[in-house]
């Protein structure tokens, strides 16, 4: 690793085009698809961007590879359940597990801010350790900047993770078929929750713990089991419906899901009521959601249930062709809306 004093990186945005952009820091949903359709693609098209998938597939020498990267800037650093430095392994981990690949590989890029303290450091390290041994993944490369006093807020994490596919792997959106259940690893909403307390130092009683773990087990056990994935989209920023909404697009099907059947803790439930959450929207990051055929649902969920990161496992929908590009939910009152993607974010800075 290298450590030099950078400067403080402009953004190159006009922001007086993109006024939201203020507002979102870096969010997903509406303002990212805009983002991407009207600067990034223009600028980079190319098939393995243009899948807008978890992170992009490609071959080398007759080898399959997965490749992603991802950044980290949440605030608090550490919250109930987790870290930054956690977050920044898991959450590479499980983008190449979106892509059905088995992790391998991740880089480590730091950008530490002047009288950062080594001891919280060091509890980022260990943190990264622990879980990169826990994924079975080796950190092979990094490097470190350090900025100016108050132009950092404490440590970003940068990732990028490489993993392996079998030959005959071959999960995107785009193969999301009409008669796919769409099953969900587990309840919703509590990654969202958890950092958001912390930073606000709400007092819930007892604390809600993010969900943020490495899902390479339960991935793995259905891929062990023979079921047929179609498509795998872990709910992160923008949440559950920003994820199927981005997928019904891509596929250019209907999603229709029952909001009866998504599970949501009654404390989650209650956090976002009080402060006028919708947990369809609120940021996950130990949990993912599935496509498979029909009649290898049932055996997907109990496949899924052995395993304590996917023990409620559940069917939330199905897929259709009637209205494509569209999300449609059955209310617990029996009607139906259209879920939108998230635009802007509902709570920043939370991964």
């Amino acid at each position: 690793m290298t450590t030099e004093k950078g400067s403080e990186f402009s953004c190159p945005l006009p922001l007086s085009d993109y006024p939201e952009i203020v507002m979102a820091h870096g969010g997903g949903g509406a303002l990212t698809q805009r983002l991407f359709e009207e600067i990034f693609q223009p600028a980079f098209s190319n098939p393995f961007l243009n899948a807008r998938h978890d992170g992009a597939v490609v071959e080398l020498s007759g080898n399959r590879l997965a490749f992603t990267t991802d950044s980290y800037v949440v605030r608090p650093h550490t919250f109930p359940g987790g870290d930054i430095g956690r977050l920044a392994v898991s959450g590479t981990v499980n983008d190449l597990l979106m892509c059905g690949a088995q992790p391998m590989f991740i880089s480590l890029g730091l950008i530490i801010e002047e009288g950062f303290p080594v001891a919280s450091l060091r509890t980022v390290i260990d943190s990264i350790r622990a879980e990169a041994k826990d994924a079975n993944v080796s950190v092979i490369t990094g490097d470190t900047k350090v900025v100016d006093k108050g132009k950092g807020d404490g440590i970003f994490i940068n990732t990028s993770g490489i993993g392996v596919l079998d030959a005959n792997t071959d999960i995107a959106p785009q193969r999301v078929r009409p008669g796919d259940a769409v099953i969900l690893s587990g309840d919703i909403g509590r990654h969202g929750v958890a950092v958001m307390a912390a930073r606000e130092m709400l007092d819930l009683g007892e604390s809600i713990e993010s969900d943020v773990a490495s899902l390479g087990g339960p991935v793995r056990a259905l891929f062990e089991g023979s079921i047929s994935i179609h498509c795998l989209r872990d709910p992160t920023r923008g949440g559950l419906a920003t994820a199927l909404v981005e997928i019904a697009d891509s596929a250019g099907v209907e999603i229709s899901i029952d909001e009866t059947a998504i599970p949501v803790s009654e404390r989650v439930r209650g956090v976002c009521e009080i402060l006028g959450l919708d947990p369809l929207y609120v940021a996950n990051e130990g949990r993912f959601v599935a496509f498979v055929p029909e009649p290898q649902a049932d055996e997907a969920i109990d496949i899924l249930r052995r395993d304590p990161l996917s023990a409620t496992a559940c069917i939330i929908g199905t897929v259709k062709e009637s209205e494509p590009g569209i999300v449609t939910c059955t209310t617990s009152i029996g009607g139906t809306r259209v879920i939108d993607m998230l635009s802007g974010e509902q709570l920043p800075r939370i991964c």
